[in-house]
């Protein structure tokens, strides 16, 4: 197994990212009425749950496509591309994206809605999803790189 490297600390590009995405989360609630959860978002914006009307249809439209061109802007204003790291191991990826979506499923929403829009409305519901995936996130990481 590959040594483990570590993480790259980086609080300023951390902080822009975190205001950013509060800022999204509350021009979402504030335009729309709606809540700023990417699971939510793209299922809507696929048709794939009701949408009410076209005006509902085209903000997240625009919200996903703004997902897909921030890294095409970064890219763009600093000359440098973005660095992600994705495993290689496409059967685990596959796994990974299918206990992701059925977690989405079972927990009526995903990370970003809950963890950032359903705590912010105290909601009882996405405290208990925060508190459950952020313990299997652990426990996940504790398995990844400390037993296996």
């Amino acid at each position: 197994m590959p040594p483990v490297v570590p993480t790259e600390f980086t609080p300023f590009a951390s902080l822009a990212g975190g205001v950013l995405i509060g800022l999204s989360a509350v021009m979402v609630m504030a335009l729309f009425g709606r809540i700023a959860g990417i699971a939510g978002v793209s299922r809507g914006a696929l048709g794939m749950t009701p949408v009410d009307g076209a005006g509902d249809w085209g903000w997240r439209i625009a919200f996903v496509a703004g997902l897909l061109a921030a890294p095409l802007a970064v890219t763009a204003a600093t000359g440098a591309s973005v660095q992600q790291t994705v495993s290689g191991n496409l059967p685990g990826m596959a796994v990974a994206g299918l206990l992701v979506g059925v977690g989405t499923a079972l927990g009526s929403g995903c990370t970003s809605g809950h963890g950032v829009c359903g705590l912010a409305r105290l909601s009882v519901r996405s405290l208990a999803a925060v508190l459950t995936f952020m313990a299997f996130a652990a426990a996940t990481v504790l398995v990844l790189r400390h037993v296996l």
